[in-house]
């Protein structure tokens, strides 16, 4: 059988670097190269194009990208999707996890591992490395609060120093619904046992769930 690869990534040296990996392995094709999910997409559902396989996702595409979104957006055009990313995120590792990935693989991984999680992944099977599960077992944090998109990121303005009525200009958003969020934000991080009172309490939820970078992410 041979199998299609299709990679989203946003870097370009990393689809070079696929291509070179792809290039060199018997059945295996790079058919497409994306720097988004609705590109990639487009060429997943036209008849006209090879059927995909298999696709390489990369956790960070850009500010509104979501691994969550991205990941059930690939899995209902009906394609496997591996994640192949640097991983420094614990958060949107949780989310492309929780959202259903065929295997979680560090960019640095070697190209025999690559090849061989492309091979299971087409085969509808799960990829689970020592690594993966390292992931979980050591984030205490894999069952986190969820916040919605529009908590998120009156979350990330305000924790960043935004008066709740200059995240409320920038967002388009009553000033009493962010306030609103606020509260909800805070009862949600309140029940998980992860106190989130005041705003360095927010700021630090923050950073530890992903939504801003964190002391290794900077």
């Amino acid at each position: 059988m041979s199998v299609n690869v299709l990679a989203i990534d946003d870097h370009q040296v990393t689809q070079m670097g696929v291509r070179s990996i792809l290039s060199k392995a018997e059945g295996m094709h790079l058919v497409g190269a994306h720097y988004t999910v609705a590109e990639a997409l487009t060429q997943i559902k036209d008849p006209n194009q090879p059927e995909i396989h298999v696709v390489l996702l990369d956790l960070r595409l850009g500010p509104d990208s979501d691994p969550y979104s991205n990941v059930l957006a690939l899995t209902e055009a009906g394609v496997e999707v591996l994640i192949y990313s640097s991983l420094e995120s614990p958060f949107l590792v949780r989310r492309a996890i929780t959202a259903g990935v065929a295997g979680v693989l560090e960019k640095s991984a070697d190209p025999e591992i690559l090849l061989r999680a492309i091979e299971v992944a087409s085969k509808g099977g799960t990829f689970a490395t020592a690594e993966w599960a390292g992931i979980i077992d050591a984030d205490p944090l894999f069952d986190a609060v969820d916040l919605s998109p529009r908590q998120r990121e009156v979350l990330e303005l305000y924790a960043m120093g935004e008066s709740a009525k200059r995240v409320a200009s920038i967002t388009g958003l009553a000033q009493e619904t962010v306030q609103d969020y606020l509260g909800r934000i805070r009862v949600k991080y309140s029940l998980a046992g992860r106190p989130a009172v005041t705003k360095v309490e927010l700021y630090q939820r923050a950073q530890e769930d992903g939504f801003l970078p964190g002391p290794k992410e900077s």
